[in-house]
């Protein structure tokens, strides 16, 4: 099946409703566009798990805190299109924020949803708005696909608690949340790497190395909510590395701050900038979470 390409919502709407109509299973992937092979991932597996599968790319101003980050943020829609139907998409489309909040005017207008409690903390803190602009858009793109199953993937932690909590109070779709994908050194696959010098780059790598670190000390016996993130934040001290967080939480009980008592479901949480660019990972600290390797 060859790629159908909508620049509006309009047409992605209509699309969908005709093949939900045919009996078809929709899984659907929403994606700020600069596709790798992480996003990839979850289209091949949206492909795999429904009868179609389809994306869309649009770079939301209404989750973008810092303008300067929106500006540079890497836009090839016909690139990304290329990407999307090697992997077996069915549908891609895109829009402007007027076509998906027609009336609304300005970005400031458009009325923000609630991102819920799971918005509090970490990027909810350093990021004000964030999850809010994040919560308001994937409502939108919801409503246009309506599809059985959406597909995130888990560098983004915290949203895919932000977007579990949306759809459970929509009623649909499934959320089904993917692995981080990985290059060779353990760099989480993002958009925003390919800002990054090769200098830069090197030193990235170090988000995952402390990550790790973190995880082994787990697996050596270490439960002290304190001892671990000191593990964690004192691996992370290097030069040109500007760390905004390093933090322990349980996804068993997500909270704002650390949590107190025995953890059940540790997660070591990181973000910070190198060169001006915003990075963020995580990882789970219980064996066989995700395929981990050591650093190289």
């Amino acid at each position: 099946m060859a790629l159908v390409a909508f620049s509006d919502p309009a047409g992605a709407r209509a699309w969908c409703a005709r093949e939900r109509a045919a009996g078809r299973t929709i899984g659907f992937v929403p994606t700020l566009g600069a596709l790798h092979e992480g996003h990839l991932v979850l289209v091949r597996r949206a492909v795999g798990e429904n009868d179609l599968g389809c994306a869309s790319v649009f770079v939301n101003p209404l989750q973008f805190d810092d303008p300067r980050d929106f500006e540079r943020y890497p836009r090839d829609f016909e690139a990304d299109r290329s990407l999307l139907e090697g992997a077996g998409a069915a549908m891609v489309f895109s829009g402007t924020l007027a076509e998906f909040f027609p009336g609304s005017g300005a970005a400031r207008e458009i009325a923000r949803r609630d991102p819920g409690r799971h918005a509090l903390g970490l990027e909810g803190e350093r990021r004000p708005g964030h999850f809010a602009g994040v919560a308001t858009i994937v409502e939108r793109l919801f409503d246009v696909v309506r599809p059985t199953r959406a597909y995130f993937g888990e560098k983004d932690f915290q949203q895919t608690l932000v977007v579990r909590d949306l759809a459970r109070a929509l009623g649909f779709p499934e959320i089904v949340v993917c692995p981080t994908s990985r290059e060779s050194d353990g760099l989480a696959r993002s958009s925003r790497n390919v800002l990054l010098s090769r200098e830069a780059r090197s030193r990235a790598s170090g988000f995952y190395r402390a990550l790790f670190a973190t995880r082994e000390a787990w697996r050596r016996g270490e439960r002290d909510p304190l001892r671990l993130r000191e593990i964690l934040r004192a691996s992370l001290e290097a030069p040109g590395v500007e760390v905004e967080y390093a933090e322990i939480r349980d996804d068993a009980r997500f909270t704002p701050e650390l949590p107190e008592g025995r953890l059940i479901e540790p997660r070591a949480l990181v973000a910070g900038r190198i060169d001006g660019v915003r990075l963020i990972d995580n990882l789970s600290l219980l064996d066989g979470d995700d395929p981990c390797v050591p650093p190289v």
